[in-house]
C-alpha cells in the first residue's frame, strides 16, 4: 500500500507544477480534452497546497501560544 505523503508533492513542488499549467493553459494551444485534463490537475494541486498552506498556520498557531492561549501575532514589519 502506497503511503499519501510518498506521492504528494511538496508545496513548492506543487505551486511551480501549478504555475506551469497555468501558463500552457494561457498560451490557447491546448485541445479541449488536454486543457480539461490539465484544469483537473491544477484543481488537484491547488488542494494539496491549500492542505499544506492550512497545516502550516496550525503549526504556526502551535508555536506561538501562550497560557494556553491562542495569540496570533503581526508577522509583517509595520511601513
Amino acid at each position: 500500500m502506497t503511503n499519501k505523503q510518498e506521492t504528494m508533492p511538496g508545496f513548492e513542488q506543487a505551486l511551480a507544477e501549478l504555475e506551469s499549467l497555468v501558463e500552457q493553459m494561457e498560451k490557447g494551444e491546448m485541445t479541449l480534452e488536454d486543457s480539461l485534463t490539465k484544469f483537473e490537475k491544477g484543481i488537484a494541486l491547488t488542494r494539496i497546497c491549500q492542505e499544506q498552506l492550512k497545516a502550516a498556520e496550525q503549526k504556526v498557531q502551535m508555536l506561538v501560544e501562550k497560557d494556553h492561549q491562542f495569540q496570533l501575532e503581526n508577522l509583517t514589519p509595520d511601513a
